[in-house]
């Protein structure tokens, strides 16, 4: 049986996508990236299309970063191996990651509560002890644990080592013996936080992107 899903353009626009066909294709996970490139969130395969049909959206090609609208997309004749979706007149490739047309997220000038950034505003390094271990060896400390009530905020969030983050456990500082070595506060826009310029290589790449600059959940 086909599913019609109405897009925003004109009333009488739809497209019919057979469910029959597709099963779990249009439940597929499709990054979105905003004007500049930068993840800022994750929307069903069947959800994109709607926008690309709508003209919300384009699609990027992970490989050559070339852009397409609608028009362009349908026309793509799907590759061995690559999943689509089918619809009354044609087979449509799932598109893995597209781009917004229209500015969302992030406004000018202000630093998203990310990974990455909360990362530069620490300069790399435990905020209890000072030392600067691997990346991989910091961990995100909320200083009033959640399950005190503590946010994840920029004034809540501080990066901490392994064996800082161990021995505060869930307590406060206080409680577990810990002083911050200073307070942390909100970042005011400097060149230091602005969107990376070098292009996403690939589909991994953005996955790593996205793990390090969508902005974490308030």
């Amino acid at each position: 049986m086909a599913k019609t899903l109405k897009t925003h353009r004109h009333p009488e626009d739809h497209v019919d996508l057979d469910y029959g066909m597709t099963g779990d294709i249009l439940t597929r996970p499709t990054l979105v990236l905003n004007r500049s490139w930068q993840p800022v969130r994750i929307a069903s395969a069947a959800r994109c299309m709607i926008m690309l049909w709508n003209g919300t959206v384009k699609v990027v090609d992970p490989e050559s970063f070339q852009l397409y609208d609608w028009h362009d997309w349908s026309k793509l004749q799907p590759r061995d191996g690559q999943a689509t979706i089918r619809t009354v007149q044609t087979a449509l490739v799932v598109p893995e990651v597209v781009v917004l047309q229209e500015y969302d997220k992030i406004p000018v000038k202000m630093v998203t509560f990310s990974r990455r950034n909360l990362f530069r505003r620490d300069h790399y390094q435990c905020q209890y002890c000072g030392k600067k271990p691997k990346t991989t060896d910091l961990t995100i400390d909320h200083i009033t644990p959640r399950s005190k009530g503590g946010t994840s905020t920029w004034e809540n969030c501080v990066l901490a080592c392994i064996r800082c983050n161990t021995r505060k456990g869930s307590k406060t500082p206080e409680e577990s013996g810990l002083k911050l070595k200073r307070t942390p506060i909100r970042p005011t826009w400097t060149r230091l936080f602005a969107p990376p310029q070098n292009r996403i290589s690939s589909w991994s790449k953005f996955i790593s992107e996205a793990y390090w600059n969508v902005e974490l959940q308030e």
